[in-house]
């Protein structure tokens, strides 16, 4: 299973567990939703205060692993915030774009199933000490699939990312 030589993983989330995205809410609030610009601002997300703590303390013991549910063209300003933030690079498992890119089509399952799919995916081949995500319900399937979890409640929850999470498979 896992190499001698590979730490175990610690897969975190971004939106409401690193990121603290209430400044965007509002693009999600109306209709129709305003996905570009609630992207867009990402970049000027504040940082969760308890989530980068874990991370740092997480990356002492484990190799860190991102896992977001923000579409693949967030790549490179989500790398540039990690990097902002002064925390370690790693991984970034994201969604794939909207629309047809070389003739795939954008992901737009729940949150809880291309999350656990990755999860699983990676379990394959390393040992996963740690998931920390924000959304009850990938957290509540993780742990049905015996990953340990931890409960990113240091935001307020938001009705609107929820919806985008679960209902509409857009973060």
């Amino acid at each position: 299973m896992t190499e001698s030589n590979e730490r175990p993983l610690a897969v975190f989330d971004l939106d409401n567990t690193l990121a603290d995205t209430a400044h965007r809410q509002r693009f999600l609030e109306r209709k129709p939703r305003d996905w570009d610009a609630f992207f867009a601002a990402a970049p000027q997300d504040p940082p969760i205060a308890q989530g980068v703590a874990l991370v740092l303390e997480s990356a002492e013991e484990c190799e860190v692993v991102y896992l977001t549910g923000r579409p693949e063209r967030c790549r490179r300003d989500t790398r540039d915030w990690l990097a902002a933030q002064g925390l370690p690079e790693g991984q970034i498992f994201m969604r794939r774009n909207a629309g047809r890119a070389g003739g795939r089509r954008g992901d737009y399952r729940p949150a809880r199933q291309t999350k656990l799919e990755i999860l699983r995916r990676l379990a394959r081949t390393r040992e996963i000490r740690v998931l920390v995500d924000d959304d009850e319900l990938v957290c509540a399937d993780a742990e049905r699939a015996g990953f340990a979890v931890v409960r990113a409640r240091w935001t307020a929850p938001s009705a609107a990312l929820n919806v985008a999470q679960e209902r509409e498979g857009r973060t």
